[in-house]
């Protein structure tokens, strides 16, 4: 009899692919030549709701906790996206009771966010990495991103969950003629809020203030 750990660990490894360093974009470091890829680079801020949030590691870890606005505040507060990172460890059993399966869609909404509201920079980085596969290289983390196979480093395995879905939004980002990725649509979830408040649609930070014309607003 196959026990459900074997049967997960089974599923798991069947999602795994090989990456080979030299025929992509890796990334490891935020002072990497694309380390602005990373949720952990600065220089990408971004404004939900009003507020302003240093990076997209942040607001990934926030949306953990829509129901605890205080532990929000405290993620958000840090000025290191690790900082924030470590701040939302001791609550993780606290986190929103359907994470796991959200958090997918957390995450393709955050890189939106993040090229929404950094549309010129972020994107001239997304495309540089032309038609390459981009890969998050992780010590530990094998479904976000992918470790290394063996002491030479020229190859990674992993699911690279996250690099996925950047050339996701790379290839929308190639056809986007119009710009309708500088408009995030409100996340079609559950109790998707921050500090109390219903998450609205992103905008581009350029076209809220062209329709406000309140900059100090932010």
């Amino acid at each position: 009899m196959i026990s459900q750990s074997s049967d997960t660990d089974s599923r798991r490894k069947n999602l795994l692919r090989i990456y080979l360093r030299k025929q992509g974009v890796v990334f490891f470091k935020t002072k990497d030549s694309f380390g602005g890829l990373s949720n952990m680079a600065s220089g990408y801020p971004l404004f939900i709701n009003g507020v302003r949030i240093l990076t997209t590691e942040a607001l990934y870890q926030a949306c953990r906790f829509p129901h605890l606005p205080e532990i929000q505040r405290e993620i958000i507060g840090q000025h290191s996206p690790m900082t924030a990172k470590m701040v939302s460890k001791p609550h993780r059993q606290d986190s929103r009771s359907d994470w796991d399966e959200v958090r997918f869609r957390v995450m393709r909404w955050c890189l939106r966010v993040k090229l929404a509201q950094n549309y010129e920079t972020f994107g001239e980085l997304l495309l540089a990495t032309h038609d390459r596969p981009i890969v998050e290289q992780s010590r530990k983390d094998d479904y976000w991103g992918a470790k290394l196979a063996d002491e030479t480093g020229d190859v990674l395995i992993g699911q690279n969950v996250l690099g996925r879905l950047l050339m996701e939004l790379r290839e929308k980002l190639k056809e986007d003629s119009a710009g309708v990725l500088r408009v995030v649509p409100v996340l079609g979830i559950p109790n998707f809020d921050l500090f109390g408040e219903p998450i609205q649609a992103v905008t581009d930070r350029t076209c809220i203030f062209g329709l406000r014309g309140q900059p100090g607003l932010f």
